[in-house]
């Protein structure tokens, strides 16, 4: 028996592996961080027999509320990932599990990978519409890439929307990935409609070193780059710095900031009524777009979410609303659950990949309902 994590975002500590009903782990925190709860790793086995893996030491992860009634993800070929019976007692993951096949993968959920990443950007770059520019590095030397897709022109609008700045929520890039097979498809009406109002500025992985070294939450310096926004650095966080400094270059009409949250088992957005800007037109658009997202799709609801703000005390260095605050914008965080919709649930595949990628379709086809009113 064999528990390996030596991939693209793969994370486990095998402590003990001798027994296949006495498999026992722990998650590797985020480098130069306490941040904790994804984990990625290989099981090479013997196939129809029962194996019981614990995943120990949960009571100190990033959120140990995100494993009650939470199942991991696995799959034989790395392309359809499954829900397996998992329950969460004393700080402890088990998960209970008769593998079909010698190698089984398991993730925290549905990874989406580097190269993916590079696949889907250059995907995008073939189209005319579509162009690709480095705005810098990382701290280990990746490209900070942004996509821009539309033909600038006086009087379009400038939709921006970043994704994954917590490396860990894999369903982000998912959503994104679907947004941009929408955005590009040229018999599409409301990719028609946008893109004759707007121009698209699309980073699909804020955080790509945190994505490769298995992080949930950081970079590769460990900085939790969703409360970098107000005094970014490229020492500590180039990825908002340079994004950040391309949004005042191009300006911003609307912020889409996409995300995954452990614990609440919902599809949701959270607005900017902390902000000191805040007001009644950025109201309408913000109840707008929830309305029309509603009526789009039962993914998503408005009735379960974070708490507002109360006036004036939103955290300006979250992303949402720092730009939402700079740019007196229309500016959400997209919130999707690691769990399950529990509004529409699925138990062979709880909220997934696919499921993301729609939400993805479905969320730009909302901004349709708001484009004619930002400013």
């Amino acid at each position: 028996m064999k528990i390996t994590s030596n991939f693209d975002s793969g994370n486990i500590k095998v402590l003990a592996a001798s027994e296949p009903l006495d498999i026992q782990l722990e998650i590797n925190k985020d480098n130069e961080s306490d941040f904790f709860q994804w984990f990625h790793f290989r099981l090479e086995s013997t196939p129809f027999l029962g194996h019981k893996l614990h995943i120990n030491g949960l009571e100190k992860s990033a959120y140990p509320e995100g494993w009650d009634d939470y199942h991991a993800v696995a799959s034989y070929d790395r392309q359809t990932w499954f829900r397996v019976p998992s329950h969460h007692e004393n700080g402890r993951l088990i998960i209970d599990f008769e593998p079909e096949f010698a190698h089984t993968y398991f993730a925290y959920f549905t990874p989406y990978s580097y190269e993916r990443h590079l696949d889907l950007l250059y995907w995008a770059q073939s189209h005319d519409v579509c162009t690709i520019e480095t705005l810098g590095e990382t701290l280990d030397g990746r490209d900070i890439s942004l996509l821009t897709i539309g033909e600038p022109e006086q009087g379009k609008k400038n939709i921006w929307i970043t994704a994954r700045q917590h490396p860990g929520e894999t369903m982000a890039e998912w959503f994104v990935e679907g947004l941009l097979h929408k955005l590009l498809d040229d018999e599409d009406p409301h990719a028609a409609a946008l893109l004759s109002k707007a121009v698209f500025h699309i980073v699909p992985n804020m955080n790509p070193d945190g994505s490769v070294r298995g992080h949930l939450r950081t970079n590769a310096a460990g900085i939790n780059l969703n409360r970098e926004w107000q005094t970014p650095s490229l020492e500590k966080s180039p990825e908002v710095y340079h994004v950040l400094n391309k949004m005042h270059e191009t300006g911003v009409d609307m912020y889409l900031d996409i995300h995954g949250d452990e614990a609440l088992p919902y599809n949701f957005v959270a607005g900017g009524e902390g902000i000191p800007s805040y007001d009644a037109r950025i109201k309408e658009l913000e109840d707008t777009f929830k309305a029309a997202l509603l009526t789009i799709t039962p993914e998503f609801q408005d009735e379960f979410g974070y708490d507002k703000d109360a006036p004036g005390e939103a955290n300006l260095t979250v992303a949402s609303c720092a730009v939402g605050e700079a740019f007196k914008v229309l500016a959400y965080t997209v919130e999707m659950p690691f769990k399950d919709n529990a509004n529409l649930p699925d138990p062979h595949y709880g909220w997934s990949d696919r499921r993301s990628y729609q939400f993805g379709q479905d969320t730009l086809a909302a901004i349709v309902s708001v484009v004619d009113k930002l400013r």
